[in-house]
C-alpha cells in the first residue's frame, strides 16, 4: 500500500510536512496537496509546529520554511524511522 494512503501516525504526518517545508518557501495549498492533508489538519498542524519553532511563517510571502530546530527534528525522525524494522503485514 503507498504511503500516502496507509493510516499515518502524527510523527509521520510532522516528518512529511517539514519535509515539504525543508530548505524552501512553500504555501500552505502546496502543503495541503503534497501531504495528502484536509485544510482543517494541515492548519492545526502548521500550528502546532510554528508553536514549538519547528517551522516559521513569513507574513509577507504567506509561507513556510522549516527552522534549524525542525531541521534536527527531521534528521532525528529519519534516523529512527531507518532503525526500525520494517515487518510485512501477514
Amino acid at each position: 500500500m503507498p504511503k500516502q494512503l496507509k493510516r499515518r501516525s502524527k510523527s509521520e504526518i510532522i516528518s512529511s510536512i517539514l519535509e515539504v517545508t525543508n530548505g524552501n518557501r512553500v504555501g500552505l495549498t502546496e502543503i495541503q496537496f503534497k501531504t495528502y492533508l484536509s485544510y482543517n489538519m494541515v492548519k492545526e498542524y502548521l500550528l502546532q509546529l510554528r508553536q514549538n519553532d519547528l517551522i516559521e511563517y513569513t507574513e509577507g510571502d504567506r509561507t513556510f520554511k522549516t527552522t534549524p530546530k525542525g531541521m534536527q527534528a527531521l534528521q532525528m525522525y529519519s534516523r529512527m524511522d531507518a532503525l526500525l524494522v520494517k515487518v510485512p503485514q501477514v
